[in-house]
């Protein structure tokens, strides 16, 4: 009995010990993330602003791209991006501070004029590097520090769109699909919410979206699960066309200075053929007609996909997430109602689900959905993320995401992508 009574006692000192330790991390990233990530919501917004009232903006893309690369050769960030965070979870490898500076510029020099992407890359690079250096001043060790940087990720998430608990599952889940670092949530997840707690303070609305889901039935759920399908091959298409220009861009202009200002060129072209600012930006004014309106072009997601890969491919700077928001929500409500489901549903199934399939997220993408959308329609929106998780294959937007487990039969892969 005594030695049960010791062993009760040492395991509850090491169990306040851990939780101090990480109540300490969890204050420090959720205070830093929240406050940075907040300034950097209202910078991104307010260029975008600026932008939609000055369409000149645009004319200087390519200027803006020349700089960004000036910035991250400055810096000593020249080709670090999100794999780079996703591999310091993974081995350890360390996180330049100077990251957070070259990010945080580089993507609201991208927004303010006009190039496609999201801002959901710069959280987690931003909240990634934030992380481990938070807990390498802190004197962790390699391990920990891995937990840290997923803590940083999860905090700066949270404050850009206001859902942390979504935020600590897929900062937790992103990293190796089928396997999640479950260490990390406690500190993850108060992290997560004194950050939105520091952006809500600031005035930074959460995103959230008022939908109608249709009542629950057989038909409704194989018409949803069809819809879903469908989402996990655009997902997939997605995916492949990001990593084509990425590949292909680099070998056809290899000299970073020509290639952002010829990119700039390419996409200012582009932005005038398909449509001057609908595919600029982050697109975020798109997504809500599409879910909220039940509105949007057939053509919309095509164009996106497309741009988005383009702007990324030259230099500039954002992220993949919200673009997939947009291309799913647009699929979605124009593929939906020819299913006989109501387009402002069927464009938040599809942003969900597109969502999950090309980031491999399967329990975030459904607490995004509840978070995002109220809890409406929660059974239909888990169906439609597990469908499009099953038939998304292994492609990841992220190319060092590691796929530990078959997303079809009950066993272990314990591979990484390269």
């Amino acid at each position: 009995m005594s030695s049960f009574i010791q062993h009760y006692k040492t395991s509850v000192r090491v169990s306040l010990e851990a939780l101090f330790q990480w109540l300490l991390l969890a204050v420090c990233t959720g205070v830093v993330c929240g406050a940075l990530g907040t300034a950097f919501y209202l910078a991104v917004e307010i260029v975008t602003g600026w932008r939609a009232q000055q369409f000149w903006l645009l004319w200087l893309l390519p200027v803006a791209g020349v700089v960004i690369v000036a910035l991250y050769k400055l810096l000593g960030c020249q080709g670090m991006g999100t794999n780079d965070v996703l591999r310091a979870v993974q081995d350890g490898t360390a996180v330049t501070p100077w990251l957070v500076p070259a990010i945080f510029f580089g993507t609201v020099l991208t927004h303010l004029c006009g190039g496609s992407a999201g801002r959901e890359g710069a959280a987690l690079q931003m909240g990634g590097s934030i992380g481990w250096n938070i807990g390498r001043v802190l004197r962790f060790n390699n391990y920990d520090c891995r937990t840290a940087t997923v803590c940083g990720m999860a905090a700066f998430f949270s404050a850009l769109f206001g859902t942390p608990l979504a935020a600590t599952l897929f900062a937790m889940m992103v990293v190796d699909a089928g396997m999640m670092l479950t260490v990390a949530f406690v500190p993850g997840i108060l992290a997560a919410l004194i950050a939105y707690g520091i952006s809500l303070a600031a005035g930074v609305e959460p995103t959230r979206f008022v939908i109608t889901a249709p009542e629950l039935s057989v038909a409704v759920a194989v018409r949803t699960a069809v819809l879903a399908m469908a989402c996990a091959v655009v997902a997939v298409v997605f995916c492949q066309v990001l990593h084509f220009f990425e590949h292909r861009v680099p070998q056809l202009l290899p000299n970073l200075w020509l290639r952002a200002a010829v990119g700039g060129v390419a996409v200012v072209a582009l932005s005038y053929l398909m449509g001057v600012g609908r595919y600029n930006g982050a697109g975020m004014g798109v997504i809500r007609d599409a879910v909220v309106l039940g509105k949007a072009l057939p053509w919309d997601f095509v164009c996106k996909m497309f741009l988005t890969a383009l702007t990324l491919s030259v230099g500039f700077k954002g992220g993949e997430v919200v673009p997939s928001f947009y291309i799913g929500a647009t699929f979605g409500c124009v593929a939906g109602p020819l299913l006989g489901l109501p387009a402002g549903f069927s464009a938040a199934v599809g942003m969900v689900c597109v969502f999950c399939g090309a980031t491999n997220t399967l329990v975030a993408s459904i607490l995004l959905a509840v978070e995002m959308f109220n809890g409406e329609g929660m059974e239909l929106m888990a169906l439609a993320c597990g469908l499009s998780y099953m038939f998304s294959g292994y492609h990841s937007l992220y190319s060092s995401q590691g796929f530990c487990a078959s997303k079809l039969f009950s066993e272990f892969l314990w591979s990484s992508r390269g």
